[in-house]
């Protein structure tokens, strides 16, 4: 069996995103045999732990392993920025969290899709990049600051599997941050650059709502796979949804998909449904614009118990809400895994 033999078989395989084989796709970077019953296959996929990337990588190991070959895998996915330019090297994955108003969630969504990447085996960090209201470190319960090291660079402290930042680590509990634009710029820059933040398959930021300097600062410096817009069923948060949308469009970053919070609210003494703050919006908006629905997320109590004590209803197994936000993380993993291969 010769490379070309392999090909042939790899043709079998489909992408379950792009409707084709990976070899039509030009998804197989390399063959390399070792010996005659060893192959090393370097595959185009950019979203570890993935669903659907994943399912991809056992379909080669199954199409290959019914000829006895003995399979290893690796995933690689170029790209066009030069390795001194990069702000990020060794992060796969930078996903913007936004919404166009505040009072949508757009933090507990951020909290539960990093813990949820996390869960599904991914290397997560987690920025809080709200300048004025940075709440994540009470969301996963983190109290411990980040370590400065003699080189005078920040150590982010773990919580759930997650490298963390914040500027609630680096100011006082109670101290408002009173900045122009020029400052916030300055100090994200600098909190980007100046955090050891390791080998990450996913960094997931979580900006501030609307469209103002420091969602300017991200896009213009840093290479985002894709954003996440948050909202919630009304039509008001609708209307600011769609500011977000074209903020992205204009910088030319992908939109993973919408994320609808507070979709309904499950009554506990009678069991009824009620849609406190409308129906099917999310949905309406995802279609009005030809996006994705990456998730309905009920108005559930256990959420915002969870956000105050630090747990993350996303890592309650036995919580329908929990796993309304792994579907999400699911989701949004599979849809940065699109964004890449595309390219």
């Amino acid at each position: 069996m010769d490379e070309d033999d392999v090909l042939d078989l790899l043709r079998e395989v489909e992408d379950p995103d792009l409707g084709d084989d990976i070899v039509s796709l030009g998804l197989v970077n390399d063959v390399e045999f070792d010996g005659d019953e060893s192959v090393h296959i370097s595959l185009a996929l950019g979203a570890p732990y993935s669903p659907n990337e994943t399912a991809i990588a056992n379909e080669v190991r199954a199409v290959l392993g019914d000829e006895g070959l003995e399979v290893s895998l690796s995933a690689r996915v170029d790209d066009d920025i030069p390795a001194d330019e990069q702000v990020f090297p060794n992060v796969e994955n930078v996903i913007a969290v936004a919404s166009g108003k505040g009072g949508v969630g757009k933090s507990t969504v951020a909290v539960n899709l990093a813990a949820g990447l996390s869960e599904l085996g991914a290397r997560v960090g987690l920025f809080d990049a709200d300048i004025y209201g940075p709440n994540v470190p009470r969301m996963v319960d983190a109290d411990e600051p980040p370590q400065a090291t003699k080189d005078e660079t920040l150590v982010p402290p773990e919580q759930y599997g997650m490298k963390l930042m914040s500027m609630a680590f680096l100011v006082g509990e109670d101290d408002p941050v009173i900045w122009r634009g020029p400052m916030v710029h300055k100090v994200l820059t600098q909190l980007w650059e100046d955090v050891e933040w390791g080998d990450l398959d996913y960094m997931v930021i979580d900006l501030p709502p609307g469209t103002g300097d420091t969602q300017l600062t991200l896009l213009q410096t840093v290479p985002v796979t894709g954003a996440v817009i948050v909202t919630t069923p009304q039509d008001v948060a609708l209307d600011d949804a769609r500011k977000g949308l074209e903020m992205f469009g204009k910088h030319d970053t992908p939109v993973l998909g919408i994320a609808e919070n507070m979709a309904s609210f499950r009554c506990p003494d009678c069991g009824g449904q009620h849609d406190i703050f409308g129906s099917g919006g999310g949905q309406r908006f995802a279609e009005e614009h030809d996006m994705p629905l990456v998730g309905s997320i009920p108005l559930d109590p256990d959420v915002r118990t969870g956000g105050d004590e630090g747990e993350p209803i996303v890592l309650d197994d036995d919580s329908e809400t929990g796993e309304a936000f792994r579907e999400m993380a699911a989701n949004v993993a599979n849809n940065a895994g699109i964004v890449r291969r595309r390219r």
